[in-house]
């Protein structure tokens, strides 16, 4: 069962906490409901998050689906396929991010452009 709703535009997702970075699911718990516009790159939408956590078991290749936290630049990003970073099709972050969840369909976000409104929220 999900834990988060994600609302990207007018498409609603599913996802659910990670334990790959318990102070970082914190802090971004803490910080809910999260939104902004979104930035595309690749396959990777991003946006600001009032949230400052350091590294914590930091990855640049993440599974599809990671909804991860940036943390030179305070960014939420979500994963679906390959970005500029990749090497073959998989997900790859500019640099290490911290995984703290995983959306349960990626597929709504094929179409999705830059500038999409996001936001993240607990489920009731």
């Amino acid at each position: 069962m999900a834990d988060l709703r994600v609302t990207v535009d007018d498409r609603e997702l599913g996802a659910t906490w990670t334990d790959d970075a318990p102070a970082t699911r914190r802090a971004l718990e803490d910080a809910l409901p999260l939104s902004g516009d979104a930035v595309r790159w690749g396959d990777e939408l991003y946006f600001d998050v009032p949230v400052d956590v350091p590294a914590e078991n930091g990855c640049e290749v993440v599974p599809v689906g990671a909804v991860a936290y940036w943390p030179p630049g305070s960014k939420l990003c979500l994963f679906w396929g390959e970005t500029p970073a990749s090497v073959d099709d998989e997900p790859r972050a500019a640099s290490p991010v911290n995984v703290v969840a995983r959306l349960s369909d990626t597929s709504a976000l094929e179409g999705v452009d830059g500038g999409a409104r996001v936001r993240v929220e607990r489920l009731e």
